[in-house]
């Protein structure tokens, strides 16, 4: 009997599991932006003996077209000189979710602009092979929000993030109950 009784209480709280269905989550920008900047406020070495401070993130949603910008005002300190250069990346990415570590994470990186004022060829070309490291090494699988464990439940029920949509203003990301 306690059996039959225990069985009849799960499939209720399957069932209620089910009634609850997807929800959503927003995530404002100011939110994105306060986790780029904890993550950007350090130097960054690229290539052997390089150093890049990637000073003030600013992010971007371009909802048009499902991906996010994020522009940047690098120094880069070469080796072996007291110079530094100073100029201007954007680099954009796409918005994936990465269930495992249940975050949303830039994917795709590419640099689609990159400023350097007062540089000579030799130098730019070592400045986009940095530009293009920083892409591939620092913002490529970067998480750029990392949900809170309360944040995927709700009234018991375990959800699981599955769809992005992007606002010119927030994610809104869609949360399922977990299988």
């Amino acid at each position: 009997m306690k059996a039959v009784a225990l069985f009849l209480a799960c499939c209720l709280l399957v069932a209620c599991a089910n009634l609850i269905g997807p929800r959503t989550h927003e995530i404002p920008l100011t939110r994105l932006q306060e986790v780029l900047d904890k993550h950007f406020a350090k130097t960054h070495r690229v290539l052997p003996l390089i150093d890049i401070q990637l000073g003030k993130p600013q992010l971007a949603l371009v909802p048009e077209q499902g991906r996010v910008t994020l522009t940047l005002n690098p120094t880069v300190s070469p080796p072996l000189s007291n110079q530094s250069w100073s100029g201007n990346l954007v680099v954009s990415g796409r918005l994936v979710i990465d269930a495992s570590r249940n975050t949303v994470s830039i994917s795709e990186a590419r640099v689609d602009r990159l400023v350097f004022d007062g540089v000579d060829a030799q130098q730019l070309g070592l400045i986009t092979k940095v530009a293009n490291v920083i892409a591939d090494k620092v913002i490529k699988d970067m998480p750029v929000f990392n949900f809170r464990p309360e944040e995927l439940r709700f009234a018991g029920v375990q959800f699981v993030p599955t769809h992005i949509q992007i606002t010119p203003t927030a994610l809104v990301v869609t949360l399922e109950t977990a299988k």
